[in-house]
């Protein structure tokens, strides 16, 4: 079984993105202190990657801002692609599947949370295609 649940609250805004084939995503850090302190007394913090797709994206971006405190549910996945500088990274995120919103705050800017889609380009197409 492929399950977490996190509670966390946003690093900074989160930005829509359009992608091939009319789909929607989304991607930001959740920050999550962790439980106990370290040897300093501290509190560590988690900055843990997520992933959202579809109208749930769409609903995250309208209405959370940097701050705002959420609960997620979804599933941990693993990733590799190769970079501008030819080195294979490979990237491990949350899937967010079901979101529970706590606390809201308003975004930090007034700039479109949007990123537009480009012209249609047959290389363009191919840009976000991962394969497995």
């Amino acid at each position: 079984m492929n399950q977490v649940g996190l509670v966390g609250r946003f690093t900074k805004d989160p930005v829509l993105r359009y992608l091939s084939g009319n789909r929607v995503q989304t991607h930001f850090s959740l920050a999550i202190n962790r439980n106990f302190k370290n040897s300093h007394g501290e509190v560590d913090t988690d900055f843990i990657f997520c992933t959202v797709w579809g109208r749930l994206a769409e609903h995250i971006v309208k209405y959370c801002g940097k701050g705002s405190l959420i609960g997620a549910n979804g599933r941990i996945q693993t990733r590799s692609f190769v970079n501008e500088e030819n080195t294979k990274i490979f990237m491990t995120e949350v899937v967010v599947e079901d979101v529970r919103f706590y606390q809201l705050k308003q975004r930090d800017s007034d700039e479109t949370s949007i990123v537009t889609p480009p012209p249609p380009n047959e290389q363009e197409d191919l840009k976000d295609f991962v394969l497995p």
